[in-house]
């Protein structure tokens, strides 16, 4: 009679900006909100370290990152999925 608890952590999805530190990847997450006063929808972004065990997530690729436990001063995210590859130049 155990059933699964539904996951209480955030996930979040965005884009891949730098790849350049060894296992951590910097995520671009992009919202839309609307001006309190003015009514106008403006685009908020956030950038967002995570933990990327393998190394398997580039530049421009679109991901899914986990909220998690401390690794380091900056990374409580972690890199769970690829959402869309990115575009080969």
């Amino acid at each position: 009679m155990t059933q699964a608890k539904p996951s209480l952590k955030r996930t979040l999805i965005g884009k891949v900006v730098s790849d350049k530190r060894a296992k951590t990847v910097t995520v671009l997450i992009e919202r839309s909100v609307k001006h309190p006063i003015y009514d106008k929808i403006v685009v908020r972004s956030s950038k967002y370290h995570a933990h990327d065990e393998k190394g398997e997530y580039k530049l421009g690729d679109t991901i899914e990152i986990t909220e998690s436990r401390p690794l380091s001063k900056t990374k409580n995210w972690v890199a769970t999925r690829l959402v869309q590859k990115a575009a080969q130049v």
